[in-house]
């Protein structure tokens, strides 16, 4: 992720919230890192298009996207998950549902 300094530390991890799905989780949202994207704009992103994201779970997403190439943003249904991905894939990011 280019402009932004990369942490001296890695975030502490905060728990994962419920997707609100009742079927149980069927697909996921994989962000595959990129070096076009700030961290404001990938915080951005993940808070405008993720259901109950924080910015402070947004950015512990994207320090992972950044040194580990890849992180699961989103877990949920089907449709769910191809929906996030879409929006998320509008901003330019790279995605994948699995």
């Amino acid at each position: 992720m280019a402009g932004i300094k990369t942490p001296l530390a890695p975030p502490i991890p905060t728990e994962i919230g419920s997707t609100g799905t009742t079927t149980g989780l069927e697909a996921r949202v994989i962000v595959l890192n990129c070096e076009c994207h700030t961290y404001q704009q990938v915080v951005d992103l993940f808070c405008q298009h993720i259901p109950s994201m924080t910015s402070s779970k947004a950015f512990e997403l994207a320090w992972k996207i950044d040194h580990n190439g890849e992180a699961i943003v989103f877990s949920g249904t089907l449709e769910q998950a191809e929906e996030i991905a879409a929006k998320l894939a509008g901003g330019g990011l790279r995605v994948a549902v699995q």
